[in-house]
């Protein structure tokens, strides 16, 4: 028997992230959730997602 779970927060899409955001509050691209427009964008002006704690810079 499968149950069906409701997710509410995901990991950044971004594989040099490491944010766990709201689904709700998520940036969507490509299908794809991220947790700001800097890792959406594929870091364009490589800078970070200035989330505490994480050292993603693009």
């Amino acid at each position: 028997m499968s149950e069906t779970v409701d997710v509410e927060m995901v990991k950044c899409a971004c594989q040099d992230c490491v944010c766990v955001v709201p689904l709700a509050k998520a940036v969507k691209h490509d299908g794809r959730a991220f947790c700001c427009d800097e890792c959406a964008a594929g870091h364009p002006d490589h800078a970070g997602c200035n989330h505490a704690g994480c050292t993603c810079h693009g």
